[in-house]
Order: structure tokens, then sequence, then C-alpha cells
């Protein structure tokens, strides 16, 4: 990739010529121009890829919605299509853009009093971007050159806002689009929110060049993230410092990522050794790392490191951007050579802050930008980041740089965040093996001369961070105060974090941990759904690869204001695969019996196993990270099975060698009906080891990362053959053999990968046409249970319940194998008496088996 090599150093600036762009007033020229690219890509959405032409109708017609008289347009940004409409409409019909946190109701309504916008753009709850048009024509007196307005601190609904003119917004967007080497065939996912400048400018300079954007509001800690990255054929990645902490938990440096070009670092400071690992990774895997320096004063990037010096220079920030230039100016107290505040010039300079409505009116008032930063301009022409001058505090007398009481922290092993207040210094530091608060003080103490008494350090599970992801140094100083975490109405992320840990037996979760993340599967996902429902009310339907953070945000938000938490009631959902799995093992049982006739549990509990398997065992974790997961949890299914069925080959002589290894469908075997007894824990075995094998191929893992629901289709073709079972292997039992049923399997897998209705159709059909047949004759019921219990799983996410039926269904259903084990030999001593009483027995006893087992295996697995 191209770079721009280290400038020529001046005695007093340093100037790396660009042209300045050509921009006519009232309005953003890549923002008019979308339909010059054609039908060329411009997103790829959950919803399917929408091209540059048709994404210019929708802007167009959305600017003619907002008439030529310019008015002030606040919106609720969010990494959303019709978010994304709005704003670009109102960039390109010249309308200034108060662009918001979508996410902060509050932030919404603080600013919305302070600038009472003309038009108001904010998710009418369903996902759809709705204007209020509240007046025709404009209260304001908005200056010619005003584009947009941009807070800088995070969403705290300051009415300190930056004035950006469209001069602005085109030349920095053509500012970074010239020094990443933007090509028309890049794509480029959303990984930062589009309220945040630098997430915003990914936006800008892409679309400028032509280029795509993977538009997804989902964290690089999702699995889901990553399979949409690779289907996309992503090239770029965006992050602030915590967006690589979050990489690191991921396995990223592991991931395969074959279009992956560059990855780019802004929004703090990046640790250096960090900066080269990141570097050396990806000259290893063949993508570049540019790190990257700006402030939303600057629209978005004032510097950036050439690719080549990453690792040889990572302290360094780098060259000024194209078309920009530095100064050093002089600061009280430094006498360093070439030392003092960073001072930019560019095209990409704001107009000046606005406070009230009345700015909205005022031109340009700044003609540099003072970055607040101590910087060091080094021999090679680089400049570094050594200090900020609007952090230092005087504690006790003592001038603190709190920026290099994290560094020196940082030598030592410990990440934390640091903030003067008052008269202490405030430290939160990261918990961590050996580290506690007292050693955190006496570093600090002994670094900078402050005597302890006026250190507050505190060990926190995470550093708080605004939703850009940068340190939030006002919850740092409020936090480090506080000798104890104060009450709190509902669930805190604590209590999350403690029940996470315990159903799945880890010791490392964070907030940032999903259950997916932390190896959750099937026999788990039961537990700690309706734990969480307990605990949360109400999950949406992603709730597993949901970070416990957010988890936690959700539940915040659904808290009445001011109340002591919000009241539990009964009304509940219930997760269908969990209710499927609850039904299915009491039909089972009670067909046996029988205390009624009606089969087909199994059959649906096959579709609802390949359902979980694609949820739970095909992550973005690498592929050996893949198959060791599920190894686990082939041996949680098949070693409680293989106890149990020796247990009562001992007790019974009904079973033979190969039932106890679960082999009986390899080898001839008659009708008998013990033999058959275990043909659904044989299958599901049989299934997660060949398919275990399958992805343990580069070729094929690969494959089904590119093309998830694509790849689980072709599993049910080869499934079909096997169900009309062309060569006659099944003739005995032929429901029940591993090769004919697996489609169900597949079928439920491909389900979990459907994304559109087009695809859940295609499933429907299949369903409709394959099923029917399946059974012997006069089995016209087992058929419609199937075809009904495989419907739900496919087109109904969730099922409405009540707390008490979530319990019940609970325990079902986390002990469904174990029951499936155990009633064959619990059941017979009771039916003649009374069926019902089997049947409850039945049901109690595999529970408490489930519970032993349950308990065993974790400790083994």
């Amino acid at each position: 990739m191209a770079f721009s090599p280290p400038p020529t150093v001046s005695n007093r600036r340093t100037t790396v010529p660009f042209p300045r762009p050509s921009v006519r007033r009232h309005g953003v020229p890549f923002a008019r121009d979308l339909a010059s690219y054609g039908d060329r890509t411009a997103l790829i959405t959950p919803q399917g890829e929408v091209s540059y032409r048709a994404l210019a109708e929708r802007v167009a017609a959305t600017a003619e919605r907002l008439g030529p008289a310019r008015r002030l347009v606040l919106l609720a940004g969010a990494n959303r299509l019709d978010a994304l409409v709005v704003h670009l409409a109102a960039l390109s019909a010249g309308h200034p853009v108060l662009l918001v946190p979508g996410d902060s109701a509050d932030t919404i309504d603080a600013l919305s009093a302070a600038y009472d916008p003309d038009v108001v753009a904010r998710p009418d709850g369903h996902g759809t971007w709705l204007l209020d048009e509240r007046r025709p024509e404009s209260a304001h007196t908005l200056h010619p050159d005003l584009a947009l307005l941009l807070s800088t601190s995070g969403s705290t609904g300051s009415p300190k806002l930056v004035r950006l003119s469209a001069e602005n917004l085109q030349a920095n967007a053509e500012s970074i689009a010239t020094y990443l080497g933007i090509r028309d065939t890049d794509r480029a996912a959303t990984t930062l929110p589009p309220h945040y400048c630098y997430g915003l400018s990914v936006i800008h300079s892409h679309l400028l060049r032509g280029a795509g954007l993977i538009l997804t509001e989902r964290s690089v800690a999702d699995a889901d993230f990553w399979e949409e990255f690779r289907a996309a054929r992503g090239t770029s990645l965006a992050g602030v410092p915590y967006t690589f902490d979050l990489l690191d938990r991921v396995g990223f440096e592991h991931m395969r990522l074959p279009h992956l070009r560059y990855v780019t670092q802004a929004g703090g400071r990046l640790a250096p050794e960090r900066v080269t690992h990141y570097a050396e990774s990806g000259r290893r895997a063949g993508w570049e790392l540019f790190v990257m320096y700006g402030q939303t004063e600057a629209t978005a990037r004032m510097a950036y490191l050439p690719p080549a010096l990453a690792a040889e220079r990572p302290q360094a920030v780098g060259v000024p951007i194209p078309g920009g230039s530095f100064r050093i100016g002089p600061v009280d107290g430094i006498d360093e050579p070439d030392t003092g505040e960073l001072v930019y010039s560019g095209p990409n300079v704001m107009l000046g802050y606005a406070e009230s409505a009345a700015d909205l009116a005022r031109g340009r008032t700044v003609e540099e930008l003072h970055t607040g930063d101590i910087a060091r301009r080094a021999p090679d022409g680089l400049y570094e980041i050594v200090g900020r001058r609007s952090r230092f505090a005087k504690i006790l007398g003592l001038r603190i740089d709190p920026r290099r009481v994290e560094a020196i922290l940082g030598e030592h092993g410990i990440r934390a965040s640091c903030a003067g207040d008052d008269d202490v210094l405030a430290v939160l530091a990261l918990r961590a093996e050996g580290v506690d608060a007292a050693r955190v003080r006496r570093l600090v103490a002994d670094s900078c001369g402050l005597p302890p008494r006026a250190i507050h350090a505190r060990m926190v599970p995470e550093l708080p961070r605004l939703a850009s992801g940068k340190p939030d140094h006002e919850a740092v100083r409020r936090l480090a105060r506080e000798s104890q975490a104060p009450p709190r109405s509902g669930t805190s992320t604590d209590d999350l974090r403690t029940l996470y840990a315990e159903i799945l037996d880890r010791t490392d979760v964070t907030e940032d941990s999903s259950f997916v993340s932390l190896g959750g599967d099937s026999l788990s996902y039961v537990e700690m759904s309706l734990r969480l429902e307990q605990a949360l009310g109400v999950l949406p339907t992603d709730w597993h690869t949901t970070p416990i953070r957010e988890l936690h945000v959700l539940d915040a938000t659904r808290r009445p204001a001011g109340g002591p938490g919000r009241k539990r009631g009964l009304r509940r959902t219930l997760d269908t695969g969990i209710a499927l799995r609850a039904i299915g093992i009491v039909l089972i049982v009670g067909s046996h019996i029988p205390v009624f006739a009606v089969q087909g549990g199994a059959h649906v509990l096959l579709g609802v196993a390949g359902f979980n398997f694609a949820r739970f065992h095909l992550t973005a974790h690498e592929r050996p990270e893949r198959l060791r997961r599920l190894s686990r949890s082939i041996a949680r299914i098949a070693v409680p099975s293989i106890v149990w069925i020796t247990l009562a080959l001992l007790l019974t002589r009904e079973y033979d060698l190969a039932n106890l290894v679960l082999a009986n469908s390899l080898f001839p075997q008659d009708n008998s009906d013990p033999e058959w007894r275990y043909w659904f824990v044989e299958a599901l075995v049989y299934f997660l080891t060949g398919l275990a094998v399958l992805l343990a191929v580069p070729l094929l893992d690969r494959a089904e990362r590119r093309s998830p629901f694509g790849f689980a289709l072709g599993l049910v073709a080869v499934g079909l053959v096997g169900r009309y079972d062309p060569w006659g292997l099944a003739h005995i039992r032929y429901h029940l053999s591993p090769t004919v049923v697996f489609f169900l399997f597949a079928l439920g897998w491909a389900a979990a990968r459907a994304r559109t209705t087009a695809h859940r159709l295609l499933l429907t059909a299949v369903l409709l046409i394959t099923v029917p047949g399946l059974f012997p004759d006069g089995q016209s019921l087992r058929t419609s249970i199937v075809v009904g219990g495989l419907m739900l799983v496919l087109w109904i996410p969730a099922l409405p319940s009540t707390d008490p039926l979530n319990r019940l269904a609970g325990i079902l259903a986390g002990s469904s194998l174990y029951i499936y084990l155990t009633h064959f030999h619990v059941y017979p001593y009771l039916r003649d008496d009374s069926p019902v009483l089997a049947l409850l027995v039945s049901l109690a006893f595999g529970v408490t088996y489930g519970a032993v087992a349950t308990r065993l295996t974790r400790r083994l697995f």
C-alpha cells in the first residue's frame, strides 16, 4: 500500500502539500456525487447490499423531503441504513446536521433543548428513522459554511459543540482517502459509532472513493461480526485502543481474513509495544497498521504514521496528513528543544465552537488548532505526543501529568486510567494477579513524589470508557473517590459476571464476555437464559452473543428512573428451542410409557440440536478453538451416555458392546427394541464427530465462514441423499438411522444461519416436501409434530410464557438428554400402577442424574 514519506522539516512548521478541494456552499460534494459510482456496492447491510445508484436515489428523495430552505437537523446517529440516508441527504442539500448518539435518549433531549432543532430524525422504536419536522423554515440564523455539529464529550449531552464546514468534511475525507490509498474495491466495517468523528471519517472517506461499507452495529467481540466481515470480503478495520483489547480477547491475531488490507488505530494512545506487536502481526498476515492522530476540532485526522515505520517508531503519531501542517508552540515550564504544544493548520480545522443556538450564525473564529497536546518533533521529522496540557493537574503544589502516570504504571504491567481530582490523583487500575491498590498507590507515589494520602487508587474489572471507546476521565474521578461501589438498583455488571462464572465455571469473565465467547453450549444455554431472564426480564434474541456490559445497559434502560429497580412481573418469553426441548422430552417419555401416543419429539430435538450447533459452535474463533470446544461438547454428551448404558448393561443384560460404545447403527442388528433405544444419542454423537472432522479441513472451514447459509444448505442437500437412502443401507428402523435423519440436523443448522425471509421460505419448502414419508404409514400426527416444531424454530425465536412455566421448562430442557438416557429403566416399575406417576418419576430421576452428571463433566471437560 502506498503512503506518504516523512516530510521535509523546516524550522517552525511541517507541511505536506495537498490541493484544497473545491466546495460549493450548501452541500458536501461527496454526498452529492454518490450516483456517479453507478451500480457499485455502497453498503452491505444485514438485509442485503445497496448500490451507489440506489443509495443516491434514497438520499435524493430524503433531501427533497427536507426541502430547499436550510434547516437544522438533529440526527440520532447509528450505523444503520435509514440514519445514514438522512445524514447524507442533509449534507448533500446543505442542511446543517447535529449528530448525536442514537442510543442516548438523555443526550438527544439535552441537545434538543439547547439547540431547538428544526427537524429531529430519530428511531421510532422499530429501527426506522422518522423525520419530525417541527417547522418548515429554520428558527435560527445558519451560517452558509456550517455543515456539521459534533460533540467532543461523548454522550454527556454537553452543549459545547464543534462547528464544521462542508470544506472541512470534504478536505478531511480526501486527505484520509489519499494516505490510506482507499480503492473503490475496498470494504470497511463500521466498527465505531458515527457520532464519533473517527467513525464518521471512515464512512465519509470510503463513500468519497466509491468503496463499500459493511454497515453493522455489532461489536468486534461478537462472533457474528466476523461472519459478516468475512462474507462481505472486508478489507479494513478501524479501532480505538479499547477495540484492540477486544481483538486480543477474540484471538484476532490468529484469524484468517484473506481480504484484509489494513487496520487503522486512533482515539487515544496505543502502547508502543502493542503498536509493534500489531504491526508485526500485520506484516506476517499481509495487512498494514496505520496509527493515526486526530481531534474532532480537526474534523477527524491530523497525522498518521506510515505503516513501514510502525514497528520501528511505535511511540510516534507520525507526519501531518496531506494538506495539513504542524508547528510547536511554547509552553511555560517546558524548555526542551522542539517540544511544546502541538498546533495544527489545514483546511480541516473547524470553524470554531458553539455553546448555544446563537453561535450557529457565526463564521470562522479559528484559523489554527491548538491541540492541547504536548509534542516533540524528533530529528527524523516524526511527531511524538509526550503529554496533555489540559490534563495536567496541580496537586499539593506539584504539576502532575496523569498521562505520564499511566505510562509508568504500564511499564510495570498495570493498565490504568488517571485523572486529577482537586487535591488528589485518582487512579483506576485493571485487576490483575499480583496487583492491588496498595501496590498501585506506592508506584505512583514513588514516581510522582506525591504522598500516598494524595492518591486515591482502586482496582476495577474494566476501565471506564465513553461510547467512543476513549477513557472516561470523569468516571475515573467519580469511582476513585468511592471507597466501595454504591448500592445499585437492579442487577450490576458484577452480579452478571458472577452469574456467568458460576454457570459456565469460568474465572476469566469480563464485562465484554458473552455466553458464546466463554464457550457456552446447548447444555448450559438453558440454565443461563432462564437465570438471566429472572435477573433482567425479557432477553433480546441475540443475548447469547451480547456482551455482559450491553446486557447491563439494557437492564438499566428498562428500570424506572429514580426507582428502586424494575418490578419483575410474571409475564415472560421463552426461547423456542428451550420450549421444544422441554415439550419434546415429555412427548418422548409419555409416548414410551405410554401416557399418550404423540410421537415425533426426538426428531424435533435433532433439528433443535442442529440449530444450537450453529449458534454455539460455529463462532468466530479460529479453527483449533472451534474444534476444542466441539470436542468438549461431544464428550459431555458421550461420557454420561456411556456411563449410564454401562450401568444398564450390568443390571439388565439388555444391551451389547455395540450399544455401550454408541455404535449400534454401525453393525447389523435385528429389530429388537432395546438395541435401538439410544439411536438418538448415537445419531447426535455421530453428527457432531463427523462435523468436527469436516471442519478440521481448512478449505471447508473457510468455506463455512465465507458463506454460512450456503454451506448449511449444502449439508441439507447431502442429508437429503441419505434421507431417501438410494443404496438401501437403512432397511431396519429406517426413520431411526443416522444417515436418514441427518437432514433434520442440517435443517436446524440452516435455520440458525437464515438471515432473510427468502432463506426461511426456502427451508420451509424443504421441510414440507421432505418430512412427509419419513415415518411408517399412518403416522401423519408424527409428521405434523416434526414439521410444526421445526417451523417454530425457523420462524418464531421466542414464545410468550410466565415465570413459573419458564422455570419448569428450564429444568426439563436442561435435563432432556439425561431424562432420555434414564427413563427406559425407570417407568417400567410404575407404569402398570400409574402411567402418570411413571412419567413424573422418570422426569424427576433424569433431572437428578443430570445434576450429578453435569457437575462431574464440568470438572472433567
